[in-house]
């Protein structure tokens, strides 16, 4: 029972897709891993977490998963990813601590999970452990603009809104909004070939006065 608890956790921290969505992902040619991995570093010693910056779009339908710091701020990629073909895996990241923002578009309906991901050793073990925490989760939130279209322009700018079960509007976390729109913008974004948040780390440090 304790086992199948904690599988259950372990899907939680990804957006649950029924299969025929799975489906209809794979054949629009869309491969987005929004799962977080623990690996250990040989040199340093110490558990570090892999992430992989993927995903992209078609014009019905898109999914994306980006990394971000806890401040909602980007971090920089391990290394950037060159597909054969676009709408795949873009950068590598690789960090002790990491948030993963992933999100689902059907047409102008919005799907959208943060989760905090990081190293901890367990008093009964030395071996560190991932422990991931959901931040926040809203489902079928709403964007009536065509951002592949007409209004591509408003790409990066602007993010779905959510609401309650009783339609009251539920603000994004304070620290998220910049990458909230930048995966709205990436969910848009057709034949994906390039990372949407993760950054070189050339311009890590001055990230604040370029964007």
């Amino acid at each position: 029972m304790r086992k199948q608890a904690k599988r259950i956790r372990r899907r939680s921290t990804s957006l649950v897709i029924p299969i025929a969505g799975l489906r209809r992902l794979r054949n629009a040619g869309i491969y987005c891993v929004p799962g977080v991995t623990l690996e250990f570093q040989q040199s340093k010693k110490r558990a570090v977490l892999r992430g992989l910056e993927s995903g992209g779009a078609s014009p019905e339908i898109g999914r994306y998963v980006t990394f971000c710091d806890d401040n909602g701020a980007p971090v920089s990629w391990l290394h950037p990813v060159q597909g054969i073909v676009g709408n795949g895996v873009h950068a590598v990241v690789i960090a002790e601590k990491l948030v993963s923002v992933e999100m689902l578009r059907v047409g102008h309906t919005y799907d959208l999970l943060i989760v905090k991901h990081e190293t901890r050793v367990e008093r009964d073990s030395e071996r560190p452990r991932l422990r991931s925490e959901i931040l926040f989760r809203a489902l079928r939130g709403h964007l009536p603009l065509d951002l592949i279209g007409k209004d591509r322009e408003l790409a990066g700018t602007i993010a779905p809104e959510f609401f309650t079960k009783s339609g009251e509007r539920r603000g994004i976390p304070s620290r998220f909004p910049v990458v909230v729109k930048a995966i709205t913008r990436a969910v848009n974004c057709i034949d994906c070939s390039h990372p949407h948040f993760l950054i070189g780390p050339h311009v890590f440090a001055c990230w604040g006065h370029s964007r």
